[in-house]
């Protein structure tokens, strides 16, 4: 559902807060959930790990790296990795991580009460 809400705006917005912001809040989320999918590790090493991901791609748009890969022309990387460095998608990607976080932390709670109510009926 995420993906399909990032294609939604990758596609239909072409500027403004949810094209912006929005998209970068929840595209963490989204490489969180893949990754979770597929790594069996700590919730903070997995939401480390994913922001720092989205760092990297959003500081290496101060660069051309899509020049030195030869993918300056190329409209999905463009979409995919973007090309114009902001402090705002690190703000948006960090509010996306703490959400997750949240959540998880949160659900596991909620397990281990279960767990604990559980062992006493």
């Amino acid at each position: 559902m995420l993906f399909v809400i990032e294609v939604i705006i990758a596609f239909f917005l072409k500027d403004g807060f949810v094209r912006h912001t929005v998209g970068d809040f929840l595209v963490v989320i989204l490489l969180y959930c893949l990754f979770k999918s597929f790594l069996k590790t700590h919730t903070l090493n997995l939401a480390i790990l994913t922001l720092g991901i989205a760092y990297l791609i959003e500081f290496l748009q101060l660069t051309a790296f899509l020049n030195y890969l030869g993918l300056k022309q190329n409209k999905w990387a463009n979409l995919v990795f973007g090309n114009t460095f902001s402090i705002q998608d690190l703000v948006a990607n960090t509010l996306g991580i703490v959400v997750v976080l949240f959540i998880e932390i949160r659900g596991q709670r909620k397990k281990k009460l279960r767990e604990v109510n559980s062992t006493y009926e």
